[in-house]
């Protein structure tokens, strides 16, 4: 029966307008999603109208493949810029940029386009298969749970403090406190807001990323002479495919970030960004002894944060089209383009909606193999556009910055909280704080906050809800060990 709706599903995609929605939101979700700021989400949001009058099939292929072209897209900006083109693209400036200024944009780019493509076929094989299981335990997933899988993101800020850890908790502190800002999510007390309104409902995280990043890097190309050329680094640009040794190196990296990828976006409201820093933590943890560390340009950085990134995305609709509940913002949108539809996602889908199901899954399926084949093409050009002068580049990456930082929700005050975010930015790096625990805190500590506290709410004030719960228990104590274990072997190294 399965292959029959495959076979269905496969002449349903053959159609030529089918295939050019298809290409077509590829291209456009890989061009938004390398402008810093301009995320699926808004994209999606904006171009949903659009899918109204199509078929189901044709409006959810042409949405996907934004999805799915955006996601991978914002890898591009972090390697060549320093600046995510999305949050969950923030954990691949870890290693992509450092090789970047080594010369090997063109590499970064080809293994994070494999590794995209590892990440997103394994999530969708997973969605096809496995999407019952998948979804029956990520919905096990209550307040305890959520607020030990938040610490256990926390506890990544040990593997990206880089060389000081003081420096690594005062940069995830500074983030968890900026997200404090706002209305408090249990008792509904006025955080740091000042009476201005714009902060009633927080401080918009994608603009500080943009500021911290993107504003920040530039702030520090101008303090040191735009024109002096002394950052210029020739690009090696040869060949299409990576290496048989980037291969060799990336591969079980790649499949295992894949598959804890693709459970970490099963889980409602976990996310791209989420998944991204957990599989990298992972790959800094069992391959530790790497040629070169972590941090300094190892592809297999960029291939673990890659692909748990893309695995999301497959994940995220394991949930969504399973159970009828979002796994992430994209999703909650892609319901809504269903329902106009009077498809209504849940259970009941794989028995009213089945080819319509499976046009969805070959359908993602085929998104990753495009989206392959026009990044292993394309690697080389952008690869080519960090030769351009800075004096030319800039401005352009600059205003494209304040742009994005207001698109997203076409608020003014945004473009201001991303000014601020530029100039702390640029403070810290010139005092050598990392930017990016800053921006786990960001992330985390409002998922940690309101779970803890609700979990403190249904337990009467009592701790032990945390030790009852196996799920959170576990995940609790792996969080202890990644905190125990570097302070374990420094003891040992000093010893």
């Amino acid at each position: 029966m399965v292959v029959e709706y495959i076979g269905q599903a496969l002449v349903n995609l053959a159609d030529p307008f089918i295939l050019l929605l298809m290409v077509g939101g590829i291209f456009l979700g890989i061009l938004m999603g390398s402008i810093p700021g301009m995320t699926a989400t808004m994209t999606i949001a904006v171009l949903l109208s659009f899918t109204f009058t199509m078929e189901p099939s044709q409006g959810m292929i042409l949405l996907l493949g934004i999805y799915g072209g955006a996601v991978y897209a914002g890898s591009i900006p972090a390697i060549l810029i320093r600046t995510p083109g999305t949050p969950s693209a923030a954990a691949t400036i870890f290693d992509g940029h450092p090789l970047s200024q080594k010369g090997e944009a063109g590499r970064a780019i080809r293994v994070s386009t494999i590794a995209s493509f590892v990440g997103g076929v394994i999530s969708v094989f997973a969605l096809m298969f496995f999407s019952p299981v998948i979804a029956d335990a990520a919905l096990r997933f209550r307040s305890p749970e959520f607020f030990a899988l938040a610490f256990f993101g926390l506890t990544i800020i040990v593997s990206v403090s880089g060389d000081s850890l003081t420096k690594g908790m005062v940069s995830g502190l500074l983030g968890m406190l900026v997200a404090t800002v706002g209305i408090d999510p249990v008792t509904g007390f006025h955080r740091f807001t000042f009476d201005i309104p714009e902060l009633l409902t927080g401080v918009e995280f994608i603009a500080v990323m943009i500021g911290l990043f993107g504003i920040a890097e530039g702030l520090r190309k101008y303090s040191q002479g735009i024109n002096s050329g002394n950052d210029r680094v020739d690009q090696e640009i040869t060949g299409v495919f990576p290496s048989l040794s980037d291969l060799r190196s990336i591969a079980p990296v790649s499949v295992g970030s894949g598959i804890l990828g693709s459970f970490i976006g099963a889980i409602p409201g976990a996310g791209g960004d989420i998944a991204a820093f957990i599989t990298y933590n992972e790959a800094t943890r069992w391959l530790k002894d790497s040629v070169p560390s972590f941090g300094e340009g190892n592809v297999r950085g960029v291939a673990a944060a890659e692909s748990g990134n893309n695995a999301s995305t497959g994940g995220a609709l394991i949930p969504t089209l399973t159970l009828g509940i979002p796994g992430d913002s994209v999703s909650a949108i892609l319901i809504g383009a269903l329902l106009v539809h009077d498809v209504n996602p849940g259970p009941g889908l794989y028995q009213e909606e089945p080819v319509l199901l499976y046009t969805i899954f070959v359908g993602f399926l085929l998104i990753y193999v495009f989206i392959l084949i026009f990044g292993m093409l394309g690697a080389n050009y952008w690869a080519r556009l960090i030769n351009i002068p800075k004096s030319h580049i800039w401005p352009v990456i600059l205003v494209l910055c304040v742009i994005g930082a207001i698109a997203l929700r076409g608020n003014v005050f945004d473009a201001w909280i991303m000014l601020g975010a530029g100039v702390l930015g640029y403070a810290m790096r010139l005092r050598g704080y990392p930017l990016a625990p800053m921006v786990l805190g960001l992330i985390l500590a409002p998922i940690a906050e309101e779970n803890l506290r609700r979990s403190l709410v249904l337990s009467g004030g009592s701790p032990t809800i945390f030790l009852t719960s196996p799920i959170a228990l576990v995940i609790i104590l792996l969080g202890l060990g990644a905190i125990a274990l570097p302070a374990v072997r420094s003891i040992r190294a000093n010893a």
